[in-house]
């Protein structure tokens, strides 16, 4: 593990894509990394970069990451996919669409399958962004898979959210929904050669005059495929982060994150020792049996459980 821990500090790439897959699969040695480390984080500046199925996500993340390396910084990607029903890992479709990223030494790109989380991004997409901002990388974005409007927990995780929305997705309501278009400090309306556009982003702009704060977040258009509008859009994300820092909401908005990062390794230690007390879940499932079997009900089931644990 010294190995690792060097190599992270001198910014060699295996060794933070090995820290990753060993924080992902929950091996300890690597939390004791980041443990011993943890120091040394704080310095990466977190983009996430959310919105529907189909809406350009990959082709427009990538295209932000060059403008970025054109400026000399070092970047990191973090791509929630799909995950795949045989394996549990992802299916890569977003890392194909940045396939010629990955020779550049200055980028690190790494892809997570969402394992079945509602909210868009992988459990241990916080271990990936604690090891690279280790790493050394100065922007992170982090990508998430796309499912929709439950799609809110990115916000958890990253310092300016990125919502990417498209014209022609049938509905026009789904502009002024709640839920992921609560959480966009930056939009941008991608493929905006397309009909609708102007009519989306006017829309947005109706659904954002409700919600006035002190911070109005822009609509951009882009054409990601023909590179265009690309550098405006990373400026809007710049202009936010200054406000930001200017307004101390940026640390405000770290506290939050950290609150939320430690409920939620709080809760899966506590879930996974629920497991281990009930015999790996034999009990759940013999209970399980009983439920459906309507032997017992889910509530006394329940509280036999967290008898069993102490815990009631």
């Amino acid at each position: 593990m010294e190995d690792f821990k060097q190599g992270l500090l001198e910014g060699k790439k295996r060794a933070a894509a090995r820290l990753i897959s060993m924080g992902e699969n929950g091996q300890q040695e690597a939390l004791d990394v980041i443990k011993e480390l943890y120091h040394k984080t704080g310095n990466a500046y977190v983009i996430g970069v959310t919105g529907p199925p189909g809406a350009g996500k990959s082709t427009l993340t990538d295209k932000l990451v060059k403008v970025c390396r054109a400026a000399g910084h070092k970047v990191g990607v973090i791509a929630v996919d799909p995950t795949s029903p045989f394996t549990g890992g992802a299916i890569l479709g977003d890392r194909i669409r940045m396939s010629d990223l990955n020779t550049d030494p200055g980028v690190f790109i790494r892809s997570m399958g969402a394992r079945g989380n509602l909210g868009g991004i992988s459990e241990a997409t916080g271990v990936a962004v604690d090891v690279l901002d280790i790493y050394g990388c100065e922007y992170i974005f982090v990508e998430t898979v796309g499912v929709g409007q439950s799609e809110v927990d990115i916000v958890k995780s990253c310092d300016t959210t990125l919502m990417v929305m498209v014209p022609g997705l049938g509905d026009d309501i789904q502009a002024i929904k709640a839920g992921v278009m609560e959480i966009g400090d930056v939009f941008v309306i991608n493929k905006a050669d397309r009909d609708g556009a102007e009519k989306t982003a006017r829309e947005i702009r109706m659904m954002l005059e409700f919600n006035k704060n002190e911070w109005n977040p822009p609509v951009n258009m882009a054409i990601a495929v023909e590179n265009q509008g690309i550098k405006e859009l990373l400026d809007s994300i710049f202009e936010h982060r200054e406000y930001m820092t200017g307004s101390g909401k940026g640390h405000v908005r770290r506290v939050e994150n950290r609150k939320s990062e430690l409920l939620t390794i709080v809760k899966e230690r506590m879930t996974r020792k629920l497991f281990e007390k009930t015999y790996n879940g034999e009990v759940i499932d013999d209970l399980s049996q009983k439920v459906a079997k309507k032997e017992t009900d889910p509530y006394s089931a329940a509280e036999m459980i967290l008898e069993k644990i102490n815990m009631n």
